[in-house]
């Protein structure tokens, strides 16, 4: 006896719309998938600012304690002033020594002498003092002139001027992990003189630990050039700029270093990279320039043609335009330089 002959199970043919959804559920009324939106190049996000050491929870810039210089030399003098009244009262003529209570004015004025000239010093215009006593922060000093500040605190200068600072050349990537060499002007000032002494151990040190990682860090974000088409690159100075000066004052807020600018002066490829880059570079610049002789090329080609066939100053078939177009394609582009001249073919 033959077996039967099993039927072969029917083949359900899917066709797929170019969204990815299949058409018989397209024809069901399903909604299409919504379109994916071209990617954004991540901006560099806000760093949280650090905190005060918690051993110093109140560490901030306070007025120490200073008097005007004037006061402590009209205290000196008096102190003087009296000195010399009580040896005056003991003139040979008296022919008697001193008593104990005299000496013990004499001692007196000559310590207060001593303390009044001795906590003299010269504020300068764009310098504070820093006030410490047994390892404390006893406030600053921003007078200039002359001061008084008490003889027993450890004093130290710190400059708050605006200055600026130019980097070494520093060793980064591009998003494209291209090798680069850059230097960056930071303008910035001491804002806050005790975080700037006590928060860290060398203020200047660290400002410059962190202009190399901010630097580094936004520097990654984007390419150095843009050789497949127009997106944001670091050759826009201004937003490069602008994003690097505010990581950098965010980072450098916590020990009281404001940062006003910080701009890349030079952004260059690194000697091993540089002749590879400059290659592709002009690669890049003559195939742009091509593509743009070619669309003002094939523009002219068809306003020439649309022109003679409106005006009725010629009839051309199919053979005949294509022709014409060849023709005046080859002349246009020869003519635009986008290509050799028909004497060097």
């Amino acid at each position: 006896m033959t077996e039967p002959q099993k039927r072969p199970l029917p083949v359900r043919v899917v066709r797929r719309h170019p969204d990815g959804i299949p058409m018989n559920d397209l024809f069901r009324g399903a909604a299409k998938p919504a379109a994916v939106p071209a990617a954004v190049p991540a901006p560099v996000p806000e760093p949280t600012p650090l905190r005060p050491p918690p051993d110093e929870p109140d560490l901030a810039e306070r007025a120490g304690a200073a008097l005007p210089g004037w006061c402590a030399v009209l205290v000196a003098l008096t102190s003087l002033g009296a000195a010399a009244t009580l040896l005056w009262r003991a003139r040979p003529p008296r022919a008697a020594a001193l008593l104990p209570w005299e000496w013990a004015a004499l001692a007196g004025c000559a310590v207060v002498t001593v303390l009044a000239l001795g906590g003299l010093t010269r504020g300068r215009t764009g310098t504070a003092w820093v006030l410490a006593l047994f390892g404390r922060y006893r406030g600053s000093v921003r007078r200039t002139g002359l001061v008084w500040i008490s003889p027993f605190v450890l004093r130290r200068r710190v400059d708050v001027r605006l200055r600026h600072w130019r980097s070494e050349p520093i060793a980064v990537v591009d998003a494209e992990g291209a090798a680069l060499r850059v230097v960056v002007l930071v303008v910035w000032s001491v804002r806050d003189t005790a975080r700037a002494l006590l928060a860290v151990d060398d203020h200047l040190g660290y400002l410059r630990e962190q202009v190399e990682a901010a630097t580094a860090r936004v520097l990654s974000q984007l390419p150095a050039d843009a050789f497949r088409g127009d997106g944001p690159t670091l050759r826009d100075a201004e937003a490069v700029g602008a994003r690097l000066t505010r990581l950098l004052a965010a980072e450098c807020r916590p020990v009281g270093i404001a940062v006003f600018s910080a701009q890349p002066t030079r952004i260059e490829y690194a000697p091993e990279v540089a002749a590879a880059m400059h290659r592709r570079q002009v690669a890049a610049l003559d195939a742009k320039h091509r593509d743009t002789v070619l669309t003002s090329v094939i523009d002219a080609v068809d306003d020439t043609v649309t022109r003679l066939t409106t005006r009725g100053l010629v009839e051309l078939d199919d053979f005949e335009r294509q022709a014409l177009v060849k023709d005046l394609t080859v002349a246009f582009y020869t003519r635009q330089g986008g290509g050799p001249e028909r004497g060097q073919e």
